[in-house]
Formats: C-alpha cells, structure tokens, sequence
C-alpha cells in the first residue's frame, strides 16, 4: 500500500465500523498515508481479519458503541497504546428495518437510534477530552443523504442520521480554537454489506433516486474522508460534505 502522499505521519486515528466497508477502506487510505488507525467493531472476527490485512500499523479492538461503559474503556486502551487519538472516524451503523412509520417496531427503533446516534455521541464524547488535551483533532460523522431528506420507510435510520448532522454542527461549534474541526459526510447509497440490510425494492428505490444511476464506491468515501480528516482542511468545521450522486437539493 505505497503511497507517496504521507499525510497522516504521525497521526493515530480511530475508526468505528473500521473492520469493513467505508471503515475499512478509509483505514487502508490513512495507513497507505503514514498513519496508524484503531478499528473499532462489533465484529471480533472481521477485526483479526482486518488487522492481518493492514499489518503493524493497526490495533482492534471489539466494542458496542451503543453501551458508553465499552466506549469509555475503548477510548483508554487505545490511549495507553498510542499516547493520542488524532483523528475520530465514526462510520458503524445499521439500517433497521424497512416498515411505515405506524408499523415501525419500537425494539427496532431504540436499537437503530442507539447505535446511530447514541452511540455516535458516546464516540464524540468520550475522545473530545483527548484532542483537547493535545490541541489537535479531526472528527468526520458519518451521516446519510436520509438525514437530509427522509427516506420513506426508513423513519428510524433517516432520524438518526438527521441528528448526527445537528451534533456535528453542534460540536463544530463548540470545539472553535481548539484545533478540533468537526464535520460529516452525506453519502447516498453505497454499495457495501449494508446493503445486504435491505429489500430488494428499497434498493431499487434509492438507486432511482440518484441522478447518476449507481451507488457510490467505499473508495470514493474514503478519499473524502481522508481529506476531512487531514490536516489540509483547517478551515472548515460544523460542515456538511455532500457525496450523493447528484442527489443532494441543499
């Protein structure tokens, strides 16, 4: 994984749902680029696969990023094992169910909001105190085009993803002068195994719904990522990057 650009000399990043797709490939970018990443996952197994293929400059560890308790204690191990967490990448999500808003299990609807956004925020709050302590920091919330108009029967995962850009701005505001940007991202569908999440019908529904008529690739994702994410965008915080295809009206 060469790579003449060494923009993340240096640098440790931590990236929720790192063990594949978006996380994945963004880990293999900000490696290729000097940097060594922390991948946080639900998934033990994908994790060990994951960290054989990015060699020494990756470190696991196997988390639910809705339960704060093993955020917390996730943020400390990779402290202790790294001295600093540069950059913050959250990208784990699930899509919950495809069912009308009258229909919508509860269950469901706790569960997708929990990992979406609460845990999101736990991700965000507990790393906040370690940039500020080193005076450095760069944090990309991975929204969703549903955040900004609303899939039909999508409720839970359009909500959450509407929050997760309100924090953003939020937080982008309140971290001004520490040397902390925060922004997100607004992807339209991606082809990744979250796709694998959704009926056939609704994926033919997003896919109309996209002026390009196709999804987009992880690689395209993670090369606007690692940009956010780099000390060459210093001048933009609580921001909304649109990557949808053509999709995106605001």
């Amino acid at each position: 994984m060469a790579n003449s650009i060494r923009r993340y000399e240096g640098r440790h990043a931590v990236i929720t749902g790192g063990a594949s797709g978006i996380g994945f490939r963004t880990a293999e970018r900000i490696v290729s680029e000097g940097g060594t990443v922390s991948l946080w996952d639900v998934d033990a197994a994908k994790i060990d696969e994951a960290k054989a293929a990015l060699g020494a400059s990756s470190h696991g560890v196997r988390l639910d990023v809705s339960d704060p308790d093993q955020v917390d204690k996730a943020t400390q191990e990779t402290v202790s094992a790294f001295g600093k967490i540069d950059v913050l990448i959250c990208s784990a999500g699930i899509t919950g169910p495809n069912a009308k808003v009258a229909d919508y299990p509860i269950d469901q609807w706790k569960k997708v909001v929990d990992i979406n956004l609460h845990g999101l925020f736990y991700c965000n709050r507990f790393v906040v105190p370690v940039m500020q302590k080193n005076g450095y920091g760069r944090i990309v919330n991975v929204a969703s085009i549903a955040g900004k108009e609303g899939n039909p029967n999508a409720s839970a995962y359009s909500a959450s993803k509407a929050a997760v850009i309100g924090l953003t701005k939020s937080l982008g505001k309140e971290l001004v002068g520490d040397g902390i940007t925060v922004n997100a991202i607004t992807p339209a569908t991606v082809d990744t195994p979250i796709l694998q999440q959704l009926k056939p019908e609704f994926i033919d529904y997003m896919l109309s719904k996209i002026p390009m008529q196709r999804f987009g690739k992880v690689e395209e994702l993670a090369s606007l990522i690692t940009w956010i994410a780099s000390e060459e965008c210093s001048f933009t915080t609580g921001a909304v990057f649109d990557i949808s295809g053509g999709r995106a009206t605001y």
